[in-house]
C-alpha cells in the first residue's frame, strides 16, 4: 500500500499571520527549530515565509546604519511584504511518492498540508528522509 501524506506529515504546525514581523518570524524560527512558516490570514493559507525570505530582506553587513536604525528598519518590514503568495500545497490523503517527486522537482523544502481550507500541518524534506529511512530499516 503506498504511503500518504498523512503517515509522516507534522501536525498542528507553527503559523504566523501576515501583519508577524521579520524579527519575530525569525525568532520563531530559531525557537522552534525550523526554516519555514506557513502564513496564515483569518483561518486561510494565504503565504509561506522562509529562512532564506527573511535573510534576504535583512539589510548588507556593509550597511552604515546603526544597530538601532537598522532594528527599528527590520521591525516595520511584515511577513506579507516577503512570503510566497502562491503556495504549492498538498493534502494528507496525498500520495507521498507524488508530493516527494513534486518537492524535488520544483526545489521545495516542505509544503502546507491543507485539509477543507485549513493549515493542519507541513511536510518538509526531513519528513520525507524520516520516512525513507524506516522503508530502508525494514526491507
Amino acid at each position: 500500500m503506498p504511503m500518504k501524506v498523512a503517515d509522516i506529515y507534522t501536525r498542528n504546525p507553527v503559523v504566523v499571520d501576515p501583519e508577524t514581523s521579520a524579527p519575530q518570524a525569525r525568532k520563531l524560527m530559531e525557537e522552534h527549530k525550523i526554516r519555514r512558516l506557513p502564513v496564515v490570514d483569518k483561518g486561510k493559507l494565504v503565504g509561506i515565509v522562509t529562512l532564506s525570505d527573511l535573510l534576504k530582506a535583512a539589510p548588507s553587513p556593509a550597511t552604515t546604519l546603526s544597530v538601532w536604525e537598522l532594528n527599528y528598519l527590520l521591525d516595520r518590514v511584515k511577513v506579507k511584504e516577503i512570503m510566497t503568495r502562491d503556495v504549492v500545497t498538498t493534502t494528507p490523503d496525498a500520495d507521498l511518492k507524488t508530493v516527494a517527486s513534486i518537492m524535488a522537482e520544483r526545489k521545495i523544502g516542505g509544503l502546507p498540508v491543507v485539509e477543507n481550507g485549513k493549515v493542519v500541518g507541513i511536510i518538509t524534506e526531513s519528513d520525507v528522509f524520516r520516512a525513507l529511512v524506516k522503508l530502508l530499516d525494514a526491507s
